[in-house]
């Protein structure tokens, strides 16, 4: 283990990507990424199994792209940026991703924002 990160798994709401992790869990990012492809993405949106299938992605994979669980993706190794991907397939803006990885309504979140006169 990288010694800079030992003991990161303590820390509540941290989700380390190092390479190892970037390694294992290249499928799914790479099939996220993808979703930039404007063939990638009207096929995952015309047949998403049959998307999932053509990349391999494993069961896992599959439900947290069908759940859109945005948090468990994050946990699993998916790479934030590449889950705006899928959100923007959806037309989901970040806000109500982040609401979602902590729990929340989009009211509850936007107070515990600076943003005066949001929504």
């Amino acid at each position: 283990m990288n010694p800079q990160v030992d003991g990161i798994e303590k820390l509540p709401g941290t989700y380390a990507f190092d390479v190892g992790t970037g390694v294992r869990r290249y499928r799914i990012n790479r099939y996220l990424w993808q979703l930039t492809q404007p063939a990638h993405r009207e096929a995952f949106k015309a047949d998403p199994e049959a998307s999932f299938e053509r990349a391999g992605l494993t069961a896992e994979e599959r439900r947290l792209i069908r759940e859109r669980d945005w948090l468990g993706l994050v946990r699993y190794g998916a790479i934030f940026f590449v889950c705006e991907k899928l959100a923007r397939v959806d037309r989901i803006p970040n806000a109500d991703m982040y609401a979602a990885m902590r729990k929340e309504t989009m009211d509850t979140f936007l107070a515990t924002r600076n943003v005066p006169g949001a929504r």
